[in-house]
């Protein structure tokens, strides 16, 4: 067909037989210019295919310091036969793997960040699974670190754990077995709450003693189920005494061990924050505590598949009859034991975490509260937003934003947050933005930006709303705009450049300037300052960071400026530095008790939090605390009796 004179053709069989023929020249050898060695396989390659379909590559492709040349990638743990699964994938977009070896191209496909081959090895395995099967996907799926496969799977061992339970890899499982007596006319919760409480006493039993968790396993753990409906340590009951199961016909009363000293517990007077060891606050903030599935299988005996402390477990529960429940010798329990209870003054607390993993958040000090917005969670990108107080240390949620979004920084403007741009998932640059009002409870829609943009920094400075940097619409390289914001006129006019093109940089005022921390340039991570001066309208490289870094967050606190975790190129960081502007220089501090990247980190009185963030296995909706007088980061603080 020749319309307009103009000759148009379209070659079906094109296509199809480049491919095959890019895939015989690459078997070939012939062209090939990448050489992957895999467990001592060596499989050729051409640069040029792999960097479209991995992003991993394609950053060390980048990278290279002789992009003309051969490039060497080595993988000494994934299978090669795998591998070349994928490299055939690559060339003709048609992926073949036995079952056997399914686990092994997912395993390859993450380390590639081949996000949809991941997609497709997790739905067949889902198709495949069994009760047989589903203990050890949910392993895999766990050691990848996939929430959607976890979810899944979690779902399916919810309606099969009787079935479950009778297969040998279930019967293979830690177990922790426990006895719980109640007092009379008591019974035991329903499933959920009931097992939300024993995570619970798990957990204090942890701390309190700092025992692992292999030592609670070792015999048969003796509760107290009391009328105001918490769960106590038997171990603590006055008199002496604890009980004990002696069967399943009988009751015995035996003397109580005298409790062990906790060797790892050390008093501190300096430390504000808690007294939990660092190596243990670190562990218990990093694992996953979750309960899955139970049911009552007779009578007063629950099962469970629950994850304590990071390690999927069986919890078997018998809940009895307690022979001390008349009114005259219903045991007291000592406070300090009463698990649910708020805190004495001074008594360490686990802060409590939010509703939502997210990474790639946002987040303000609102009128003393911290609000964390939208974010990634692994399987999908939020509009909710939460509030935490820190005098109670809950949680609540307020109205969620008209648009999903992350990557994305949050400022407060004149009493009201402020968002822009951003990833709503779909889109990977927004132009949109909105602001919440506190006392309407509501967002409303802003006029949007000059330049739609993610991982952009956006920073509240003398009344006007700042946006800087961020990515270009194809998210390889950062941006050198500066855009502000008049919320009087809702007017946007553009700024100085600035010096450096940035993604994902950390942007904070002080002393009436605005930093810019970081960040990236293409794939580089950055650890150069940049200080605006809105007086000018000038920008000033000023001292570097001790490291590069982008996806941190910053805070300023008592004229300082505070940097916190993010991303070097290979690992999701934990290190901490302060810039001192008097000083020009920038000082190492404390590192955090989780690496955390893209996460939120914001003052609230005389304290810093950092709080969600991705620690390069596991997107997180757990909080930490700094106090600078102090230098010590801790999951948790003491809270003022109210």
């Amino acid at each position: 067909m020749i319309p307009n004179g103009y000759l148009m053709f379209e070659d079906e069989s094109f296509m199809d037989s480049t491919v095959a023929k890019m895939n015989a020249l690459r078997k070939s050898g012939q062209f090939c210019d990448v050489r992957l060695q895999v467990c001592g396989h060596e499989l050729m390659a051409h640069r040029a295919v792999l960097a479209c379909c991995s992003p991993f590559l394609f950053e060390i492709f980048n990278g290279d310091t002789e992009p003309n040349g051969v490039s060497h990638v080595k993988f000494e743990d994934l299978n090669p036969d795998a591998m070349e699964i994928l490299l055939n994938y690559a060339y003709t977009a048609q992926l073949k793997a036995d079952k056997e070896l399914v686990k092994d191209v997912y395993s390859a496909a993450k380390r590639l960040k081949m996000e949809r081959v991941k997609q497709i090895c997790g739905d067949y395995l889902l198709s495949k699974m069994d009760d047989q099967s589903a203990i050890s996907y949910r392993h895999f799926a766990s050691s990848m670190g996939d929430g959607r496969l976890l979810s899944k799977i979690d779902g399916y061992i919810q309606e099969h754990l009787l079935e479950i339970s009778e297969q040998d890899n279930f019967l293979k499982l830690p177990r922790l077995k426990l006895e719980v007596m109640l007092e009379d006319n008591l019974s035991l919760p329903s499933n959920g709450k009931l097992y939300s409480k024993v995570i619970n006493w798990v957990q204090r039993s942890l701390w309190e003693n700092g025992d692992p968790l292999e030592r609670l396993m070792e015999e048969v753990q003796t509760l107290y189920y009391s009328a105001d409906h918490k769960l106590h340590d038997g171990s603590q009951l006055e008199g002496q005494a604890q009980l004990c199961g002696g069967g399943d016909d009988h009751i015995q009363l035996v003397q109580k061990k005298t409790p062990r000293e906790n060797l790892q517990r050390q008093t501190s007077s300096s430390n504000t924050l808690g007294t939990i060891s660092p190596g243990l606050a670190g562990t218990l903030c990093k694992h996953e505590w979750k309960y899955i599935a139970s049911e009552k299988t007779s009578g007063n005996i629950y099962l469970c598949l629950a994850v304590l402390n990071g390690v999927l477990c069986v919890i078997f529960l018998h809940g009895r009859s307690s022979p001390l429940s008349s009114p005259t010798s219903t045991p007291r329990l000592a406070k300090s034991m009463s698990f649910e209870e708020s805190p004495e003054d001074g008594e360490e607390h686990l802060l409590t975490p939010m509703h939502y993993a997210r990474s790639g958040l946002g987040t303000a000090e609102l009128d003393g509260k911290l609000i964390a917005a939208g974010g990634y969670n692994r399987e999908e990108c939020l509009r909710t937003v939460e509030c935490y107080d820190p005098k109670t240390d809950r949680w609540t949620f307020i109205a969620p934003m008209r648009t999903p979004r992350a990557r994305f920084q949050m400022a407060v403007l004149m009493g009201q947050l402020y968002v822009m741009g951003g990833s709503n998932g779909h889109s990977d640059e927004l132009s949109c933005g909105e602001t919440y009002n506190p006392h309407e409870d509501e967002w409303t829609q802003v006029p949007e930006l000059r330049t739609n943009r993610c991982n952009a920094g956006v920073c509240a400075l003398k009344n006007i709303l700042y946006v800087v940097g961020g990515s270009d619409p194809c998210g390889q390289k950062g941006l050198k705009n500066c855009d502000a914001f008049d919320p009087v006129n809702k007017t946007w006019s553009n700024c100085a450049p600035l010096n450096i093109r940035r993604h994902q940089a950390a942007v904070c005022e002080l002393g009436g300037y605005m930093y810019v921390i970081g960040g990236a340039e293409s794939w580089n991570c950055l650890n150069s300052v940049e200080r605006y001066n809105p007086e000018n309208n000038t920008w000033t490289l000023v001292a570097p960071m001790n490291v590069a870094r982008r996806g941190a967050g910053a805070a300023m606190h008592e004229g300082k400026l505070y940097v916190v975790g993010g991303f070097d190129g290979s690992r999701a960081l934990r290190c901490v530095e302060m810039y001192d502007p008097a000083r020009n220089e920038w000082r190492m501090l404390g590192s955090m008790t989780s690496a955390r990247s893209n996460a939120g980190v914001e003052v609230l009185g005389d304290t810093i939090w950092a709080v969600g963030g991705f620690d390069g296995n596991d997107f997180l909706n757990s909080m930490e605390v700094y106090g600078p007088g102090a230098d010590v980061w801790s999951p948790c603080a003491e809270l003022s009796a109210n």
